[in-house]
């Protein structure tokens, strides 16, 4: 199953350009939710007067080569590594969900466009990397979703509770899981179960891709920025209006040992 290309079996009743033309709606659906949020929000205003405030306040200049030094090093480890969250399970989690899902993604484009219709050669690696990126996701997301998150783990809601801000992860967690469920049932050869679940599929994509604006999948372009924002200020000497370190060593007193840290 892992080497099965679902894509091309559905080439043979659904027109690669269909697919194709699919694929390019969805990336279409995530820039205007994106746009709209900004506009709406005023989030890009937010981050353009506190670049100009942060420029006002610097106490030196930063050079071309220390800036992309800066920005390399925030790109590869406090993105890429989502350093924010410290050692620990949630880290764990979220690099999981995170690299799952760029696999995911970034394999069924190349599936659909390279690997799928008439002519077209097939490819097992991009298969089984479709296939792990989805099994990543749904590993990465289903940890977080019952037992890493704050309202659930520190604040005693239970793991059915849904808002809105959760419509990101369970329509995330609905691709993977309804595309893997998908491609097992294609492969063996369950006709009826394997057109419902790419109705799923196609149907939790829909909700993914078009709850752009509603949802915490704009998230994802903000928090680079801040984060490149954020060392760039500390370098500068800006520090975004915070106050310098204080000369004294913090001191938390020994009720910070009584338990682990989880109230966020």
């Amino acid at each position: 199953m892992f080497e099965n290309n679902p894509f091309s079996i559905l080439a043979e009743v659904v027109s690669p350009i269909a697919m194709q033309g699919f694929i390019i709606a969805m990336v279409v659906l995530i820039a205007l939710g994106t746009i709209i949020q900004m506009i709406s929000h005023k989030n890009l205003t937010y981050f353009l007067n506190n670049a100009k405030k942060a420029k006002l306040q610097a106490t030196r200049n930063i050079g071309a080569g220390e800036r992309a030094s800066i920005i390399a090093k925030t790109t590869v480890y406090d993105i890429g590594t989502t350093s924010e969250l410290g050692f620990g399970k949630r880290r764990l989690a979220h690099v999981l969900g995170m690299y799952g899902t760029i696999i995911f993604w970034v394999s069924s484009a190349t599936l659909v466009f390279c690997y799928t219709g008439v002519d077209k050669s097939s490819s097992s690696t991009w298969s089984i990397l479709w296939h792990v990126g989805a099994i990543l996701t749904c590993i990465g997301g289903y940890w977080f979703w019952f037992f890493l998150r704050v309202d659930v783990s520190a604040e005693a809601h239970p793991w059915y509770r849904i808002i809105k801000a959760d419509l990101f992860v369970l329509a995330l967690l609905a691709s993977s899981t309804f595309g893997l469920a998908w491609s097992y049932t294609q492969f063996n050869g369950q006709i009826g179960l394997s057109y419902l679940f790419l109705t799923l599929f196609i149907a939790s994509n829909l909700i993914l891709f078009g709850g752009v604006y509603w949802s915490k999948f704009a998230h994802m372009f903000y928090k680079p920025g801040a984060a490149i924002q954020k060392n760039l200020a500390e370098a500068d000497g800006s520090r975004d209006n915070l106050p310098p370190p204080a000369d004294a060593p913090e001191q938390f007193g020994l009720g910070i040992k009584r338990e682990e840290p989880k109230h966020y």
